[in-house]
C-alpha cells in the first residue's frame, strides 16, 4: 500500500469515527485493549479506559486499522504484563472465519453465505443445548470472513481453558459415536420370552445430539431415496458388508409408506434382517479415497476456531469499529437481526461516491449489489468497493 492510499484509508477512517460510535463491552473499566495502526508497526495493546469517550478520543487521534477488547476482565488491564493484570473471568467467545470451515467456496459472496450458515448452526447449540439466553449471546459480523460469538452468562466466566475445550468438543461432536446412540430392544415371544430384538434410534425432537442423530439419519434416508435404483445400491454397497444384494432389499424397503414416519419415530425396523444393514451404514466408515461412507453426523457438527475459544486472555474486535483489511463495519448483531444481515451491503459505510484507482491485480468480488471483474489498469468505482479494494491490497488511489 502506497502512501497516498494509505492517508487515504486514515482519512475515511477518521470521518466514520467522528460521526460514529463503539458498541462498548459491559464491565468497559476491566477490559484491556489493543489496537493496530496504518503504519504497521506492530500491536499496541494493554491500554485501559474508564470511558466511551476516552476510546473515542484515541480513535480520532490515532486512527488506527484495526481496534480489539479484551474478553478478559481484569483487576489493572493496563498492566504491561497478564501476570500483573490479575485475570477476573472471561467471556466465552466463538470465532468462525471462512478460512477454518471444509471446502470454503472461493467467492466471497458464497465464502460469507456459508459462514453465516455455520453462526447460525452453533446458535443452536448455545441456545438449544446449553440453555443460554438470548440476552446473554451476541453476534457480530467480524467485517472481514465470518462471526465472533459472545456468551456472557455468569456461569462461564471463571471457567478455565480447559473446560472450555470441553464446550468445543461437544460443540464439534468431537469424541462422539453414532453407535452409542442406537440400541438393541428385546421384543417378548409368544410364551413370554425374548425371541427377536429391535433397533430404535432416538426420536426427532430429542434433545442434545439425539436429535441431530435423527436428523442424520433421516438426510441420509432422503439422499438415497432420490437416487435411481442403480446409483443408491452402488452408494449403499461402499459401507463395508453391505453386498449388492443386501443394498437393492434395503433400497426397496426405504421406499415404502411411512418410512420416513417410522424413523423420525426412532423405529429402524423395517424388515427382517434390516438390523445388521443400519449398524454398517451407522460405522462411519471411510472410503479408499477418505471420503465418509454411509451415514454420518458432519452435517450436524458445529465449527470454530478452538483456541479462539479456548483462550481466556484473547482480545477480539470491537463491534462498531472498521476492519482494517476491507474497510467494512465490524457490526453488531441479534438472533433475530442475523438472518437477514447481508454483509456485501450492511457492512459497507462508505457511500456512492465515485473514486479513481488503479487496480493492481485481477480480482473478483461483490459488494453494493454489482458484481466486479477487475483486471489491472485504471478504474473509478463508488467509494465503499474503492475502500474495499484499497484495504485488500488490490488497488491503489489514482
Amino acid at each position: 500500500m502506497n502512501t497516498l492510499t494509505r492517508e487515504f484509508l486514515k482519512s475515511r477512517f477518521l470521518e466514520y469515527y467522528c460521526k460514529s460510535s463503539l458498541d462498548l463491552p459491559p464491565v468497559l473499566e476491566a477490559r484491556e485493549w489493543g489496537f493496530l495502526l496504518f503504519d504497521g508497526a506492530g500491536m499496541r495493546r494493554h491500554k485501559s479506559y474508564l470511558s466511551g469517550g476516552e476510546i473515542m478520543d484515541y480513535l480520532r487521534s490515532m486512527v488506527p486499522a484495526h481496534v480489539y477488547h479484551s474478553a478478559a476482565y481484569y483487576d489493572r488491564p493496563d498492566a504491561p504484563t497478564m501476570k500483573e493484570k490479575g485475570w477476573r473471568g472471561a467471556d466465552l467467545i466463538f470465532d468462525l472465519d471462512a478460512d477454518h470451515l471444509k471446502k470454503a467456496p472461493k467467492s466471497y459472496r458464497k465464502m460469507l453465505d456459508l459462514v453465516k450458515l455455520e453462526t447460525q448452526k452453533l446458535l443452536s447449540f448455545l441456545l438449544e443445548d446449553f440453555g443460554f439466553s438470548e440476552e446473554d449471546v451476541s453476534i457480530v459480523f467480524s467485517g472481514g470472513r465470518g462471526y465472533h460469538i459472545h456468551v456472557r452468562d455468569k456461569r462461564i466466566l471463571a471457567m478455565g481453558s480447559d473446560e472450555r475445550r470441553e464446550i468445543v468438543d461437544y460443540l464439534t461432536g468431537r469424541g462422539i459415536d453414532l453407535e452409542s446412540f442406537i440400541r438393541e430392544i428385546p421384543i417378548a415371544g409368544d410364551c413370554g420370552s425374548e425371541s427377536a430384538r429391535m433397533l430404535r434410534a432416538p426420536a426427532q425432537g430429542s434433545p442434545g445430539w439425539g436429535g441431530r442423530v435423527n436428523r442424520s439419519i433421516i438426510s441420509f434416508v432422503e439422499r438415497v431415496r432420490s437416487l435411481e435404483e442403480e446409483e443408491a445400491i452402488k452408494v449403499l454397497s461402499k459401507s463395508k458388508g453391505i453386498g449388492t444384494k443386501k443394498a437393492a432389499v434395503f433400497y426397496k424397503s426405504l421406499s415404502g409408506d411411512g418410512v420416513l414416519d417410522k424413523i423420525r419415530a426412532g423405529n429402524l425396523d423395517l424388515f427382517k434382517g434390516s438390523t445388521d444393514i443400519w449398524k454398517r451404514l451407522l460405522a462411519e466408515d471411510l472410503d479408499g479415497e477418505g471420503v465418509r461412507v454411509g451415514i454420518s453426523l458432519d452435517e450436524e457438527r458445529g465449527e470454530t476456531d478452538e483456541p479462539v475459544t479456548a483462550d481466556i486472555r484473547r482480545i477480539i474486535r470491537c463491534p462498531g469499529s472498521l476492519h482494517g483489511g476491507s474497510g467494512f463495519r465490524v457490526t453488531p448483531l441479534t438472533v433475530t437481526t442475523l438472518e437477514d444481515f447481508d454483509p456485501l451491503n450492511d457492512a459497507v459505510v462508505f457511500g456512492e461516491d465515485q473514486v479513481s484507482i488503479r487496480v493492481t491485480r485481477p480480482f473478483k468480488t461483490e459488494v453494493l449489489g454489482e458484481s466486479y471483474n477487475l483486471s489491472e489498469g485504471p478504474l473509478e468505482v463508488p467509494m465503499g468497493v474503492a475502500i474495499f479494494l484499497m484495504a485488500r491490497g488490490v488497488a491503489e488511489l489514482r
